[in-house]
């Protein structure tokens, strides 16, 4: 079922957004060759709780870490880790949330470490640009299908993946509502979106295939081709004229 917030709930998602906000800008401080994916996590989660929250990923459906860790092929759900050490050229995609007096937020970002080669550093821009491109189509009464057309036409444009398995969703007092957020469809298809949802669109891109595999562990999530992913995400509320955005 798809609930429409108040702007009194949706002021409240909002701080809960900047707690997640301020983590984000923590945990990038942190980013360089020579510290584990463990350590970025710590550093997210003292943030967090500082501000009075919590993690809304620590412990979800038993996952072990407050950031998800993704770490070049590695398309979501790394696993924070002691050993996974960060490297010269690598890319990490974090994505993680909070949940405030009741009502979460959720971002993604994917990051350079130290210097990372140009074929790299597009796709991290290019992810980033989908999302916004796909943004430009919310408004009360649009289809959901004109703004998943749209980050798949720009990422398609640069011969990337659009991964078909993971999407967004709808958010507010549990992590995942309806509807989901496909990042791939038809334009002038899908639901009509009205002001009050409050969205996580989060676009995750490969430089190859768009075909992904679980690893062993239950969670990380990694290309079928070996060749890197991105990730980008903000947690948005419609208007009737467009958006706001909760999470930047």
């Amino acid at each position: 079922m798809i609930t429409i917030k108040t702007p009194k709930q949706i002021a409240k998602m909002k701080k809960s957004g900047e707690v997640t906000k301020g983590a984000f800008e923590a945990v990038e401080k942190a980013i360089r060759p020579g510290v584990t994916t463990k350590y970025l996590d710590k550093i997210a989660y003292d943030y967090i709780i500082s501000k009075g929250a919590k993690p809304n990923f620590l412990n979800y459906d038993g996952f072990p870490g407050t950031i998800c860790a993704s770490v070049n092929d590695e398309v979501v759900h790394g696993i924070p880790s002691d050993k996974i050490v960060l490297k010269e050229g690598d890319i990490i995609s974090v994505d993680m949330g909070a949940v405030l007096d009741g009502w979460h937020s959720d971002a993604a970002r994917t990051y350079a470490v130290g210097k990372i080669s140009s074929e790299a550093q597009q796709l991290i821009d290019v992810t980033k640009q989908s999302f916004f491109e796909g943004i430009k189509y919310v408004k009360h009464g649009a289809k959901l299908g004109d703004v998943s057309h749209a980050i798949q036409e720009y990422a398609e444009s640069f011969g990337y993946g659009v991964v078909r398995d993971l999407v967004g969703h709808g958010i507010g007092t549990s992590l995942h509502e309806d509807p989901n957020v496909p990042n791939f469809g038809k334009a002038g298809h899908g639901l009509r979106l009205a002001a009050g949802m409050v969205l996580a669109i989060e676009p995750m891109i490969t430089e190859g295939t768009w075909k992904v595999s679980v690893l062993d562990d239950d969670w990380t999530i990694v290309t079928d081709d070996g060749k890197l992913a991105a990730h980008y995400e903000n947690t948005l509320a419609v208007t009737k004229d467009g958006y706001e955005l909760l999470t930047l």
